[in-house]
């Protein structure tokens, strides 16, 4: 199947339930695309080529992070980042400064990476793994470790409170693939196969502006109806500064229905929760959308995914 083929696949806006999901999980699928051993997924598309063409992109040599400062309370359902000193100025006879790092970073505060093994479609994950090769010591397949070489790419911000005509996104603002289109038709700027698309809601200005909110009861997102779009462009990852998802589901009975079809059926990796406010301002600046787009993970074999922070270089 041809990823032009894929953007005919018809998803209904409202009342989609469960079977929606897998009649569209099995249309878009990359199961097999890569070979039945493959575990990197849609990160296939990022050649030497690629990664080449896209530090052409570096002009000024502007540097931007992507990430959310750590966070060490709870909010919500996510646990806090756990940070503890072990030595310090007042540790007696202490040769230098030590600390211990914990974090529980899948949720909604902390930015990361979602590995190829983080979601589940039944028993299996992406490529059709069984979801039993991971165990309590781990993922013995596509693990976050695979991902070591890291992920450089050409990068393209989709601004999406820009198209909306505010600030950042409200409460239930649904993200459809027309936003999409809009954005690229009013910046003039193009999705290329292998690129990272960042997608900006305005998640962090919402909070700086309204306080806390319950997340899963009222977040901007993109609807499942973009999932073919998403495959039609052929991208490698998708980098949100929340979880992509519209939240409640649009879907009956899927919780997440842009983790799930984006990771299992897709191949492609998620990284949640950046920071997007700096990207957006800089990009304003210079009226640049595109940019080389660097995310690194940390080495953890069986992981299944890690704390990350991407940067943009202009």
């Amino acid at each position: 199947m041809t990823a032009e083929s894929t953007g005919q696949v018809a998803f209904p806006r409202n009342d989609a339930a469960r079977q929606d999901i897998a009649e569209l999980f099995e249309s878009l699928s990359n199961w097999g695309r890569w070979g039945a051993d493959d575990e990197l997924g849609a990160l296939n598309l990022i050649t030497p080529q690629k990664r080449s063409a896209a530090a052409a992109l570096v002009r000024q040599g502007v540097t931007v992070s992507l990430s959310r400062e750590a966070i060490k309370e709870r909010i919500g359902v996510s646990a806090p980042f756990e940070h503890t000193m072990i030595a310090s100025g007042e540790t007696p006879q202490a040769e230098g400064a030590a600390d211990i790092f914990s974090v529980q970073f899948h949720g909604y505060t902390q930015t990361h990476l979602d590995a190829l093994c983080h979601i589940f479609y039944g028993d299996a994950m992406f490529n059709g793994v069984s979801k039993y090769t991971v165990s309590p010591q781990g993922a013995a397949k596509m693990s976050v470790a695979v991902m070591k070489d890291g992920i450089v790419t050409r990068g393209i911000l989709m601004d999406m409170p820009r198209v909306f005509g505010r600030d950042y996104l409200l409460s239930r603002d649904a993200i459809y693939p027309e936003h999409l289109d809009a954005w690229l038709a009013k910046t003039g700027t193009t999705v290329e196969s292998g690129d990272a698309l960042v997608v900006r809601t305005g998640r962090w200005l919402r909070e700086a502006t309204e306080g806390c909110w319950d997340i899963e009861s009222g977040s901007a997102g993109l609807h499942a109806t973009c999932l073919p779009w998403l495959r039609k462009h052929d991208i490698a990852v998708l980098v949100g500064d929340l979880a992509s998802d519209l939240m409640p589901s649009p879907v009956a009975g899927v919780r997440m229905p842009i983790h799930l079809v984006t990771i299992a059926s897709l191949g492609v990796p998620i990284i949640d929760n950046c920071d997007l406010e700096p990207l957006s301002r800089q990009s304003e600046l210079q009226q640049r959308w595109e940019f080389f787009f660097v995310a690194s993970p940390l080495v953890v074999p069986g992981g299944t995914g890690s704390p990350i922070n991407p940067i943009a270089i202009f």
